[in-house]
């Protein structure tokens, strides 16, 4: 019997076992086994200054921007970030994003906008991608300098806009960005110029999707987490939903992905990293017409820039996140 979705003799109480991640008990209650922790945002930090903001009663987002920026108007690319954890852990407000975001906006030198977003098994899939499009929207009223936010009012490059996030949170920047391809950015809101997509959350039933890995555990583990995010999905294979396997057959064409640039980035130890490269593969040869790069880590594992930031593997990929935000936008499509 699998051990993320049954209830056992030696301990009843157990409907859902996802190990380090959630724990669902029959009565209801719901075990959150990592970032579960909250952290103020800061105001005195050298370098990046912190906000949060409460936009609408479902969405929240901490917002940060470089401190010299707060004497100045010059404006900054737009970074819009998602956060990881499977669509069941984890925000904005954790040490984990806190610092992770502050590092990025220093180095970058950008204005970041990090968005909570309802979690699943509460709130199941679409609610994250509902929340996170209802943030875009909000997001998009500063277009004309005249939103609620003054910090977006007065330093964002709505010229230079991009979507990036990390698992769950890379997910929701393809899906977010299909659906602006669909609209086009006049009836979409933003124009997104880049997506960077760390360690996406990218799952199917075909071998392919995890030949290199190493311990089988890990792949069962994540068999299942699709059926229980979004538990509406009836089918034999849940990986087959376009929304989490991308390159599903019945997926809408990569070609249409409305943004300019993307950055896909992989780490070697990973067991989602060779859906990253299924994805820059078939992105690469889907006619899209925008400029895909994909960036390795080498001896390293899922999210492992989030836990260790001094390393200098985590300071490199930082550093081409920050070059990917700052370099010249490529010609229109």
């Amino acid at each position: 019997m699998d051990s993320h979705s049954t209830t056992t003799t030696s301990n009843p109480t157990i409907a859902h076992d996802f190990p380090g991640l959630i724990r669902v008990y029959t009565d209801g209650r719901i075990e959150r086994l990592r970032e579960t922790d909250v952290v103020p945002p800061s105001t005195t930090h050298p370098h990046v200054s912190s906000k949060d903001i409460h936009p609408q009663s479902n969405i929240s987002a901490r917002l940060f921007l470089p401190q010299q920026q707060l004497t100045t108007t010059a404006k900054l690319p737009l970074l819009i970030y998602f956060h990881g954890g499977f669509f069941c852990s984890a925000s904005p407000f954790t040490a984990t994003y806190h610092h992770y975001l502050t590092a990025l906006v220093s180095e970058a030198q950008v204005i970041a906008v990090s968005v909570n977003y309802r979690l699943a098994p509460e709130h199941p899939i679409p609610a994250a991608y509902e929340d996170s499009w209802a943030a875009l929207q909000w997001i998009a009223s500063h277009v004309n300098k005249t939103g609620p936010e003054p910090w977006l009012n007065d330093h964002a490059d709505f010229g230079r806009v991009f979507l990036a996030g990390d698992n769950a949170g890379a997910n929701i920047v393809h899906n977010l960005t299909m659906f602006a391809g669909e609209l086009g950015s006049d009836e979409f809101g933003l124009d997104i110029l880049g997506a960077c997509l760390v360690h996406p959350y990218f799952w199917g039933s075909d071998g392919v999707w995890s030949e290199r890995l190493l311990d089988p555990g890990r792949k069962d583990l994540v068999d299942g987490l699709w059926g229980f995010v979004c538990p509406s999905w009836v089918t034999d294979n849940y990986g087959d939903d376009p929304r989490v396997n991308p390159v599903e057959e019945s997926a809408p064409s990569l070609a249409w992905l409305g943004c300019r640039r993307v950055l896909v980035c992989v780490a070697e130890k990973d067991v989602l990293r060779d859906g990253g490269w299924l994805y820059y593969n078939a992105l690469s040869r889907s006619g899209w017409m925008g400029v895909v790069e994909i960036e390795e880590t080498q001896g390293e594992d899922h999210g492992f820039h989030l836990y260790d930031l001094g390393s200098n593997k985590a300071q490199h990929l930082i550093t081409c996140l920050a070059e990917f935000f700052n370099r010249d936008p490529p010609p229109s499509i």
